[in-house]
Order: C-alpha cells, then sequence, then structure tokens
C-alpha cells in the first residue's frame, strides 16, 4: 500500500511533466489507495448514464455526466451540479471511460477553484487493443479494482 503522500508527489510531477493547469494524474490503482485511505478524496465518475447502466460503476462514486447518450450532448449543469455535490476543499478525483472526459471536467474544476482536481489516467474500461476491446489492457476494470453492475 503507497502512501497518500507519495500517490500525490507522483501525481504533481505527472503534471508538470505534462503542462498540466490542474493538481495531477493519477492511476487507477493511485486513485483507489486515496479514496481507501483519505476520508477527504472523492472519486466523481463523468461518464454517462448509459456508461455506468451499460459497462458497470464503482459503487463508492459520486456521479455528475459530463455528457448525455445519446448524442454525448455536453451537460450545461456540468459546474452547478458538481459544486452541489462536492465540496471544494475536498481532493476531487474525475474518472471516465479512457481518461479525455475526465482529463476536461479537471480543468474545469481547477478554472472552478477545486485547488485539488486531479484526472485518473486511464479510466474505467482502459486503452483499445487492436480488436478495438477495452478493459485487456488497463483501467479500473482491468486492474481488479471493486466495481458492480
Amino acid at each position: 500500500m503507497e502512501s497518500v503522500e507519495n500517490i500525490l508527489t507522483q501525481a504533481h510531477a505527472r503534471a508538470s511533466q505534462t503542462g498540466l493547469s490542474y493538481a495531477g494524474a493519477v492511476t487507477p490503482q493511485e486513485a483507489y489507495e486515496l479514496i481507501s485511505q483519505n476520508s477527504e478524496a472523492v472519486l466523481v465518475d463523468v461518464r454517462s448514464r448509459a456508461e455506468l447502466e451499460l459497462v458497470g460503476r464503482v459503487p463508492v462514486a459520486t456521479h455528475v455526466e459530463w455528457a448525455f447518450y445519446p448524442g454525448m450532448v455536453a451537460n450545461a449543469e456540468f459546474a452547478a451540479q458538481l459544486q452541489a455535490q462536492v465540496d471544494k476543499s475536498r481532493t476531487v478525483i474525475f474518472m471516465c471511460r479512457t481518461g479525455g472526459r475526465s482529463h476536461n471536467a479537471a480543468l474545469l474544476a481547477q478554472q472552478l477553484g477545486y485547488s485539488n482536481a486531479y484526472n485518473m489516467i486511464e479510466g474505467f474500461e482502459g486503452e483499445a487493443n487492436a480488436l478495438k476491446q477495452r478493459t485487456l489492457i488497463n483501467g479500473w476494470k482491468h486492474a481488479g479494482l471493486p466495481w458492480t453492475n
């Protein structure tokens, strides 16, 4: 089990190396350790409700849709919903399918005053292989972390 301090140091280093404006980037394993060891850390799943129902969900995650299915129409109320559900003083880790929407959510959160906003790289399903299959290379599910249908 890695310490919260070490995880955050690595996350900040990733942010510096890649020029992120938010606090940092964590792997799924690191995200799990953070939410397990730090009661102030919260995982925010920004996937659509359809993704949660069809692919699976993390039971302890807070859900704020970044975009709606079908058509992936942007959620114009995302900022207001996030602020209503998650206090700005908390460590907030954003998760989506592969890390793109969660990156955008972390950017927006930082602009809204969330100084401890992190993106979970790899996402819930991870990268696709040559056959366009997910969950076989990386991601939350591939890591064997808790999830349910």
